[in-house]
Parts: C-alpha cells; sequence; structure tokens
C-alpha cells in the first residue's frame, strides 16, 4: 500500500533551516525560524524555568497520568494570567480550561470540538494567518474562508474592509482573530477596533476563536489581553487557545490550553466532556513536564516575578530592535519608509520586498526569511543588524 504515496513538498521553514546550517558564510542571519533569539543569537531557558524544574525534580513524587484534561493546577493559572482573577470570578463555571499539548494542540483539539458541535461550521482566519492555522484546522473537517486583514502596501490592518467582511458572517461561524502579537505581519488591533468586534459579534451571533500565543511580548501581560478579556466579559461564547512556547520559552516541551467560554454552567460542563474525548482519542494524556513548570512558577510569587522580569527584558529588546532596524535601514540611504516596522508588535514583520528581492537576500547576502518577507525581529542583533540593513538597501536599489 505505502508504493502509492505521493512526495509533499518539504515545509518552507523547515528548508531555511537546513539551508541556514550548511552555509558557510560567516555573516549570514536566520531571520526565518519563529523562535525568540538572544542577544547572542541563542534561545535560552528562562532563569525562573530552571529553578521550577530544580523544585520539580526534588519534589514531584509520580509520573502517573494527569488525565486528559490535564493538571487543574496549571489550567487555573493559564486561566488566571490570560483573564484576570476579578473576570475569572465573575465567569465561574461558563469558563473551563483544558491543557493541551502546545498551542497547535490547542487549536486541534477546538477544532475538534468545534466539529463535534457544528460539522457546518465555517472558520474564518485573517489574510494573511499563520501558515499552520489552515491544516490544523481544516484537516478536522472544518470550511476554511478567510476575511480581510493586512494591507501590503500601507502596512495597516484593512479594518474597514474586514469590519464589513464580520459584519456578514452568520452565527453557527467562528472568526479566529490573533490575540495580539499578529503572526505573520505584527500589525495588531487597537482598543476600538476590539470594541467594534466586539459589537458586530454580538450582533450576528458569530463565535469568536482567539489564538493567543504570544501574550507578554507585544505591550504587557495585561496590554495584550485587552481584547480577549472585553471578549470574554461581554460575549455568550468564546474559545481561547493560549501557548506557552514563547513567553515561558518552553518550545519543546508542547505546553498550551483550550479556554471555552459557553453561555451558562451546564453547557460548560457539557463541553468539556467532549473536550476530554476529543483528546483522550487524540493523544490520550497531555505531557506533564511544562505544565509543571508553568504551575510552579505562577504559584510561587518569587518565581512569578522572576520570570515577569525575564519576560519585559525579551519584549523590550524586540521592541527596541524594531527601532534600531528602522534607524539602521534609514542610515543605509534606502527612500522606503520602513517606519512601520517600529509600530508593529511581537516577533515578526513583513519586509515588503517581493519574492525575488527575498532570493537575493538569502543566495547572495546569506539572509534567510521566507518568500512573503516575512522575518523574525528576534533573530537580529548588534553584530548583524549593519549587514543587514546595509543588505537591505543593496537589494531594494537594484
Amino acid at each position: 500500500m505505502f508504493q502509492s504515496l505521493q512526495a509533499l513538498p518539504s515545509d518552507p521553514i523547515l528548508g531555511l533551516m537546513a539551508a541556514y546550517r550548511t552555509d558557510t558564510n560567516p555573516k549570514k542571519i536566520d531571520l526565518g525560524v519563529g523562535v525568540y533569539k538572544d542577544a547572542d543569537g541563542n534561545t535560552p531557558v528562562m532563569t525562573a524555568v530552571k529553578k521550577a524544574e530544580a523544585l520539580i525534580l526534588e519534589e514531584q513524587a509520580s509520573k502517573t497520568y494527569i488525565g486528559p484534561t490535564g493538571a487543574a493546577e496549571f489550567n487555573d493559572a493559564i486561566a488566571e494570567l490570560v483573564f484576570g482573577k476579578p473576570l475569572l470570578e465573575s465567569l465561574g463555571k461558563r469558563r473551563v480550561t483544558v491543557q493541551a499539548p502546545g498551542g497547535c494542540g490547542g487549536l486541534r483539539l477546538a477544532a475538534e470540538f468545534i466539529y463535534k458541535a457544528n460539522a457546518d461550521a465555517t472558520v474564518w482566519v485573517s489574510d494573511p494567518t499563520w501558515a499552520n492555522h489552515v491544516p490544523l484546522l481544516g484537516s478536522a473537517g472544518l470550511k476554511i474562508e478567510q476575511y480581510p486583514y493586512y494591507d501590503y502596501s500601507t502596512h495597516t490592518v484593512r479594518f474597514d474592509e474586514m469590519l464589513a467582511c464580520l459584519s456578514k458572517i452568520p452565527a453557527g461561524d467562528l472568526v479566529l482573530i490573533h490575540g495580539c502579537c499578529h503572526n505573520p505581519c505584527g500589525a495588531d488591533l487597537s482598543h476600538e477596533q476590539w470594541q467594534q468586534i466586539k459589537d458586530v459579534a454580538l450582533k450576528q451571533g458569530f463565535t469568536v476563536f482567539i489564538d493567543l500565543a504570544y501574550q507578554g511580548l507585544g505591550d504587557g501581560l495585561e496590554e495584550d489581553v485587552y481584547g480577549v478579556r472585553l471578549l470574554a466579559e461581554a460575549l455568550p461564547e468564546l474559545i481561547v487557545v493560549s501557548s506557552c512556547s514563547k513567553n515561558y520559552g518552553l518550545y519543546r516541551e508542547r505546553t498550551g490550553a483550550l479556554t471555552l467560554i459557553s453561555e451558562n454552567d451546564n453547557a460548560a460542563a457539557i463541553a468539556t466532556t467532549l473536550i476530554a474525548a476529543g483528546a483522550r482519542a487524540m493523544y490520550s494524556m497531555p505531557p506533564d513536564h511544562g505544565a509543571a513548570i508553568v504551575a510552579t512558577i505562577m504559584t510561587r510569587p518569587e518565581l512569578s516575578s522572576e520570570w515577569d522580569a525575564e519576560l519585559t527584558a525579551m519584549r523590550n529588546r524586540i521592541n527596541g530592535l524594531r527601532s534600531q532596524l528602522v534607524a539602521q535601514i534609514n542610515a543605509a540611504g534606502v527612500d522606503t519608509d520602513f517606519s512601520f516596522i517600529e509600530r508593529e508588535k511581537g516577533m515578526f514583520s513583513f519586509l515588503g520586498t517581493n519574492v525575488e528581492q527575498v532570493q537575493k537576500l538569502v543566495n547572495d547576502y546569506s539572509i534567510y526569511l521566507v518568500n512573503s518577507s516575512r522575518i523574525n525581529v528576534a533573530g537580529i542583533n548588534d553584530s548583524n543588524i549593519e549587514y543587514l540593513a546595509n543588505s537591505l538597501a543593496a537589494v531594494l536599489k537594484g
């Protein structure tokens, strides 16, 4: 039976990683892989994580299963981080949080649940959106459509067009929105725009589905969940998938959560049984180590404060790099206005270069980025920023 299989094309990011590793150019820069990097180009283990792991090693007495819905201590800690204690208390049993194997696992778990709730539902995703949204959700059987989001010419959110599209989406469908630090464009919604999304969701009756992968890497832990909390307070239903990969640096531990807010306590209780059954059918039990790290950090004030300080330093570094890159590009004599990079949030932005220019950056200058021109800002540092700006200037000038 295997002889009939046809190979699939390689993932472009994985291809870039392989090419970067074999490149002998000492000036090579990796702007493709979406992980945080420090000033030395490393993706470090956070100090608070190291301390939490030491405590776990000392205190953990068993490696038995934790159950399909995950560790209650982790679920409660993530829910409080996302919603805040006052809102969490007001939601009561309408809210259920389930541990998942990373943000990806949370998205797929949500997709399976949505399909059970309404097999005819369409999930509307932003144009553009994270490349893995479509396969993660679509492979569960859900239909996918796009709503307008990013204007490549002005590097702003096409909000009027977005709102016009949302105003036609019916009840029963879902709208997937990036909670903050939009991947891949970095252009986020304003407070006023979140308010308008709340209003149109209430009017149309569709369900909002938020992917929150970067809390704390935009403006701050509280600031980055303005939209999430606004909608959680106002809407009868809400789905939120959160990830601990970026803000805790737990990429390989696959640590995430799915939170569901239902119209009433009974609906939430029923939904929990379906989510648990979905988890049991896919991977049975979630991994424990990453969740135990997060719970250990969040339930010990001294570790929580240390983690917050480390996350703040990461955020400030990324935002500082955005300003430095714009200044370096200007200093290199580029006429094109790149100030939008400074206004955007999180790890990603589009350079706005075409595919031919991207390929010149890759082939002639060993600057690795995907054809869309999306860059990981955290891949920039003091030793490569001038070379990046000068290379970009040379390519733009032809």
